[in-house]
C-alpha cells in the first residue's frame, strides 16, 4: 500500500550555483546528497489532507466535518495565486528535524517572504471559515501541519549533516534560481463542489 501523499506550497529548485559541481560540492558537508531533481523550498505544509481535516474535525468537536474541511481547503489551495520564479543566495548550511537534515539556508527576496506571510493568513482565515477557534493554538498542535518553530526559515533541505554539530556551517556563497510555486501533489487534492 502506497503511503497518503503529503500537500505542500513550495517552489522548486531549478539550480544551485552555476554549474552542477557547485552542487555536488556540498557532498563534502553532507551525507546522502539529494538528488539536485527533487529539491525545493516549502512555502506551507498541510501534511496529508485526510489527517489535516480529521485535526479540524477533532478540534472543532465534529462541527465541522472532516469532509467539509477536505473539500473547503482543497478549493482554497486550488485558488492560490502563482508565486513567480526568482533567485536567492545561501552562504551556510543549516541542520533541522532535530539534526537528522541538513539545509541550504537562502536568502529570498522579499516578495517571497510576502507571499509566504499570505499563506500563513490565508490559512488563518481558511481555518477561521472551518469555526477553529484559538486558530494559532490549532496550527502549533496539528499533527499534520507539523509546525515546531514560531518562525519561517527559508531553506532547501540537501542531505543528512556529516556529524551532530547543530550549529550552522558556513559555505562559499551560491546562488540558487527557483521556479514559479506550485502544490506538491496537487492533482491528489479533492476537487470543490
Amino acid at each position: 500500500m502506497q503511503p497518503l501523499p503529503r500537500i505542500t506550497v513550495e517552489v522548486p529548485v531549478l539550480a544551485v550555483g552555476s554549474a552542477p559541481s557547485d552542487y555536488e560540492g556540498l557532498g563534502r558537508y553532507v551525507n546522502a546528497l539529494r538528488s539536485p531533481q527533487g529539491l525545493h523550498l516549502t512555502l506551507l505544509h498541510i501534511g496529508i489532507l485526510a489527517d489535516f481535516a480529521q485535526d479540524v474535525a477533532d478540534w472543532t468537536k465534529g462541527t465541522t466535518t472532516a469532509g467539509d474541511a477536505v473539500r473547503h481547503t482543497a478549493g482554497w489551495l486550488q485558488e492560490l495565486p502563482v508565486l513567480d520564479g526568482f533567485t536567492g543566495t545561501s552562504e551556510q548550511l543549516i541542520v533541522l528535524g532535530g539534526g537528522g537534515i541538513s539545509g541550504l539556508e537562502v536568502d529570498v527576496p522579499g516578495r517571497v517572504h510576502d507571499y509566504q506571510v499570505s499563506l500563513v493568513q490565508g490559512l488563518h482565515d481558511l481555518l477561521e471559515r472551518l469555526l477553529v477557534d484559538n486558530v494559532d493554538d490549532f496550527i502549533l498542535s496539528s499533527p499534520a501541519l507539523g509546525y515546531r518553530y514560531a518562525h519561517w526559515v527559508p531553506h532547501v533541505a540537501v542531505g543528512r549533516p556529516l556529524s551532530r554539530e547543530r550549529g550552522p556551517r558556513t559555505i562559499s556563497p551560491l546562488t540558487v534560481a527557483f521556479g514559479p510555486s506550485r502544490i506538491r501533489n496537487g492533482r491528489f487534492l479533492t476537487a470543490p463542489d
